[in-house]
């Protein structure tokens, strides 16, 4: 079985930097490497919107447009978790943000996610100006 649990969200200024981890949820013993994984995030009053994930393998990695150049997705191996560096964050990155094993590039190129089961409850990221 499969359950993720997300951290690192918090409150921060309009052009900061945070870094979101993704791991597996206590008790559930599975590589993190076997899968692709992806990030999504809810914003109020909006849809969930895939924002990057990253592939088995190669680790190959995609972003939706809006976070190009900004976000990055990366694997840590050794810790089994993967991040999500989030750099220049504007005000309507404010959502709250979610792990998933999804196909990847699918995540971000599909125009509907639904909620996936194996996230956890999420991490807040609250950007200020």
């Amino acid at each position: 079985q499969v359950q993720l649990v997300e951290s690192g969200g918090r409150r921060v200024h309009a052009g900061g930097s945070l870094r979101l981890t993704c791991a597996a949820a206590a008790g559930y013993r599975f590589s993190l490497d076997n899968f692709p994984i992806g990030w999504y995030r809810k914003a109020p009053g909006k849809e969930r919107e895939g924002v990057s994930c990253i592939q088995t393998g190669d680790g190959t990695t995609f972003h939706t447009d809006s976070v190009k150049g900004r976000f990055t997705i990366s694997r840590d191996r050794d810790k089994n978790e993967v991040y999500l560096h989030m750099n220049d964050l504007r005000r309507n990155d404010t959502a709250v943000y979610y792990c998933a094993t999804v196909p990847c590039p699918w995540l971000v190129q599909t125009d509907y996610v639904g909620a996936f089961p194996a996230s956890g409850q999420g991490t807040r990221v609250t950007v200020s100006s």
